[in-house]
């Protein structure tokens, strides 16, 4: 009987931890809904002021939030949940990457494709070898832990990674279409740039550096990078041509959004599956869809999946920022510097510095670069929008956030008082970026180049998702036939080599355009190249009633 008396005690006990386990989760998760709630609806009520944008909403509201309940918990605890790396990569970062690239304007972003691609993947490596320099040489100088080449390399590879979250909410691709595609763009390529260096540095062996290992080192960069690009066209590719062929939309609308919504979100996990990088595989496959799927799917289902994709990613972003904004203020990580609270401070402002300084170092020199391969004026990047470029660059925040947890922390905690100093400088760096260059862009914007709202807002592109001013079957089949015929009087037509050595982003499109009419879009549809297939009756009385 005690045996069984005792056994019973255990369980008891037991299952009550777990209940108490279990009611403590759903009190926290009701929490973190209601703060997504206030976030929402304060980010609204200051929509139009010039200085807070929804990211600075969100980390104000994560950090009151945290106060609160340090006072609560009587300086225990400052966060409602533990961060974790995987959360971020796996569940929160694939919507919002995938969403830039949905609707983003294509003709603008590969327009600049040659400068995006340098300011993202060279600038990468340019921002981290200063940052790291830089490290190499003032932290000898303070009093904190010993770090090996690898750990320096890695501080490199954190803090090299902008923060492309916060330039989507400060910059406008209608107002300043072409700052946005090279400063988003940019963000995108050197988001994946900075993990691949980083998941690089964490697995290669820098004791033994020659001249072969760079060149492997560099083989395996390339191939990570084209691969993962490959992936990304594929499996957009192949989610254009089972939509076509089998017309879900006919039967219902919910099986075609789902399939849209699962097949972006394979191209990620299958990049991850592989060792490729997820960004990059998602961005590339969110074009492909918006240029080739989009127009294969229903009516209704444009609209759903260009409003679900968008609430997604939104979502992730004010998660990202309001998780931020709480774990700021853990108190375990500062315990840790408590005690020399200087070092730490100096630490901060040493990364804040050469963040600044590795940014610079290649913007303006690869911007000189740039405008020596163009002969048309406007198309150049001139000092005002190099320095923008350069400033609203210089944000830092998630990506940097969950490497930093990745390399100093042990499932989000820490033992080691050097790596408090710097989970802590990640933090500060972060929170100041966002908090100080985040509210100074629009007005620097404003500043710089007053009437550059009106003078570009005329740039669009009517083939990306984020086009529903117009209906979207009438313009859109006008639009198609003009476009099919031929009549592209944006993109003059080449008719040399010289032309090509003029103008190589016009002649690539020219070409492009024709191989994409002839051969691409008959096999995997796309605007102009699929046939009304109503998905409601709603919508085939509408289009009865759109005929003549």
């Amino acid at each position: 009987m005690t045996m069984l008396a005792s056994l019973y005690t255990s369980l008891t006990t037991k299952m009550l931890s777990v209940s108490t386990s279990d009611h403590a989760s759903v009190v926290s998760l009701n929490l973190f809904v209601a703060l997504l709630c206030a976030c929402i609806v304060i980010g609204h009520l200051l929509e139009e002021h010039r200085w807070i944008n929804e990211s600075i909403t969100a980390l104000l509201i994560g950090l009151g939030t945290g106060v609160v309940i340090l006072l609560m918990s009587r300086g225990k605890n400052s966060h409602l949940l533990v961060f974790s790396e995987d959360l971020f990569f796996i569940y929160l970062l694939p919507p919002i990457i995938f969403n830039a690239g949905f609707q983003v304007k294509k003709k603008q972003f590969f327009r600049n494709f040659v400068t995006i691609m340098a300011f993202g993947a060279i600038g990468t490596i340019i921002s981290c070898t200063v940052i790291s320099l830089g490290a190499i040489h003032f932290f000898k100088k303070l009093d904190i832990a010993t770090f090996d080449l690898g750990d320096i390399l890695a501080i490199g590879a954190i803090f090299a990674a902008t923060d492309s979250v916060c330039t989507l909410q400060v910059l406008n691709q209608d107002e300043t279409p072409l700052l946005y595609s090279l400063v988003f763009g940019e963000g995108v390529v050197n988001d994946a740039t900075s993990v691949v260096l980083f998941n690089a540095i964490q697995s290669f062996d820098l004791t033994h550096l020659n001249h072969e290992a760079a060149f492997h080192f560099l083989g395996n960069f390339l191939y990570l990078f084209l691969l993962s690009t490959v992936l990304g066209v594929a499996t957009g590719l192949v989610s254009a041509y089972v939509i076509k062929k089998l017309y879900f939309g006919r039967h219902s609308t919910d099986r075609e959004v789902a399939l849209m919504m699962l097949m972006a979100y394979l191209s990620y996990m299958l990049a991850e599956l592989f060792a490729l990088s997820g960004i990059l595989t998602v961005f590339f496959c969110g074009i492909v869809m918006s240029h080739y799927t989009w127009h294969n799917v229903t009516e209704s289902s444009r609209v759903t999946t260009k409003h679900t994709f968008a609430t997604l990613s939104f979502l992730a972003e004010t998660f990202i920022f309001l998780y931020v904004g709480m774990d700021a203020l853990d108190i375990e990580k500062w315990r840790f510097v408590s005690d020399s609270p200087g070092t730490s401070v100096a630490v901060s402002s040493i990364l804040m510095g050469l963040v600044m300084l590795g940014r610079a170092a290649f913007v303006f020199p690869l911007s000189f670069l740039s405008n020596l391969s163009k002969k048309n004026q406007s198309e150049k990047i001139d000092i005002k929008q190099q320095v923008v470029i350069w400033w609203a660059g210089l944000m830092r925040g998630a990506v940097s956030m969950a490497l930093a947890y990745n390399k100093f922390t042990r499932s989000g905690h820490t033992e080691l008082r050097g790596n408090a100093i710097m989970i802590t400088s990640t933090i500060t760096v972060c929170l100041f970026s966002t908090m100080v260059f985040g509210m100074l862009t629009k007005p620097l914007i404003r500043h710089l180049m007053p009437h550059q709202s009106t003078t570009t807002s005329m740039l669009s592109d009517d083939n990306t998702p984020k086009s529903l001013h117009m209906p979207l079957l009438d313009g859109e089949q006008q639009d198609s036939f003009v476009e099919f015929s031929g009549s592209h009087h944006d993109v003059p037509r080449p008719d040399s080599l010289r032309g090509f050595l003029m103008r190589p982003a016009r002649t690539v499109h020219h070409y492009w355009r024709q191989f994409d009419d002839a051969f691409m879009r008959p096999v995997f549809g796309g605007r102009g190249f699929v046939p009304f297939v109503p998905g409601s009756p709603i919508e085939r009385s509408t289009h009865d009633l759109s005929k003549p």
